[in-house]
């Protein structure tokens, strides 16, 4: 987490508990005032101004709200538990492309991770024992290969994607449609502990003892996607939230990947309407990675260290940089360095140190 002051840091949190005050909003308040903590001075007619309604200005001096800002702070203090910002230089580079970013993001785990390439694994909660073992077995070779597994620790394909990248000792991230306090499905709070344990995190962007509701989880989408390259959808419905995450995926300029099933089996059908819409068909690991490969300007793994002479490593050399500055540097897509970074860190020539890339000497 980037440094400002405990006093902006609890205004931002408070401003994060303000009923209505989404990610449009909460940003529209700091761009006009300059930080939160003028933002909560304000009077509530400069609030009215800038077009948010009275509900969101109430309840800013709330001795209620000061107590959640306060239980997120002590929260904050515990290890392995951090936040990022969307001005946090930390912050996920293909996350922040969205209009609509979270503000705040906390996280259980290895915060890092969320600047690491990363390729999200959806799909029915109730799936076929074929879709749960197609999900871990895609998420075991794509996992091994360096890549981080994105998904939702829902039930069915999502957990089944976790459980595959951590078999092989891979990294997973599960971005929550609850707090951080509130696991949901319980079934998974083993998996959710697992998941922190082997080096990989828990996230979410609503307040940390938000229970279930139903309105969230469509929400928490937009990030799954939108930390991602792409999404695969395993196995759906044609009423899956998976093809929610899909569509959004698509409307962010990401991949999306369906794999196809039997046209008797209800939970093929909405694969089949993905890829009807334009998705590619995907039959075996290789058709991912060869369309992520397709980005990749970087000499392959097998040639030793001392052939690779990537645009990247020059700029690194000259000093850390995050991944949006290497994208500005190099005139490359965030997704082109991601997958591109991958490559060079499998080889040990880079590591990702606070949210900051930085030159490895062989």
């Amino acid at each position: 987490m980037h440094e400002i002051s405990p006093a902006e840091l609890e205004a931002r949190l408070r401003l994060h508990r303000l009923p209505e005050l989404g990610p449009r909003r909460f940003r529209r308040l700091l761009e006009a005032f300059g930080s939160a903590s003028a933002a909560l001075s304000a009077p509530a007619s400069a609030w009215r101004s800038l077009g948010l309604p009275t509900v969101c200005a109430e309840p800013r001096r709330s001795a209620e709200i000061r107590q959640h800002a306060t239980a997120a702070l002590r929260w904050l203090e515990q290890p392995g538990q951090s936040l990022l910002m969307w001005d946090d230089p930390a912050y996920p580079g293909l996350l922040a492309e969205l209009s609509d970013a979270p503000p705040l993001l906390f996280v259980a785990g290895e915060p890092s991770l969320l600047e690491h390439p990363q390729l999200a694994m959806v799909g029915s909660r109730r799936a076929s024992r074929p879709g749960l073992d197609t999900a871990a077995a895609f998420a075991r070779s794509l996992a091994g290969g360096g890549f981080v597994i994105t998904s939702g620790l829902a039930l069915g394909i999502d957990g089944a994607a976790h459980h595959g990248a951590l078999d092989v000792d891979g990294a997973t991230v599960a971005v929550l449609g609850t707090g951080l306090q509130h696991i949901y499905p319980q079934r998974h709070l083993g998996l959710a502990a697992r998941i922190v344990e082997q080096g990989g995190a828990l996230v979410s962007e609503l307040p940390l003892d938000c229970p279930p509701q139903a309105s969230n989880f469509p929400r928490r989408n937009r990030i799954i996607s939108g930390l991602s390259l792409g999404v695969l959808v395993v196995e759906a419905s044609l009423s899956s939230g998976s093809l929610i995450t899909a569509r959004l995926a698509a409307e962010q300029g990401r991949e999306v990947y369906a794999i196809p099933g039997s046209i008797h089996h209800p939970g093929a059908r909405g694969c089949h309407q993905l890829i009807r819409e334009g998705a590619t068909l995907v039959e075996s690991v290789e058709d991912i990675l060869q369309a992520l490969r397709g980005w990749q300007r970087v000499a392959p793994v097998s040639e030793s260290p001392a052939q690779i002479d990537h645009p990247l490593l020059a700029q690194l050399r000259a000093a850390p940089q995050t991944s949006e500055g290497l994208a500005l540097a190099c005139e490359l897509s965030i997704g082109e360095v991601l997958v591109a970074l991958t490559d060079l860190e499998l080889q040990g020539l880079v590591a990702c140190e606070a949210g900051r890339w930085v030159h490895r000497v062989v």
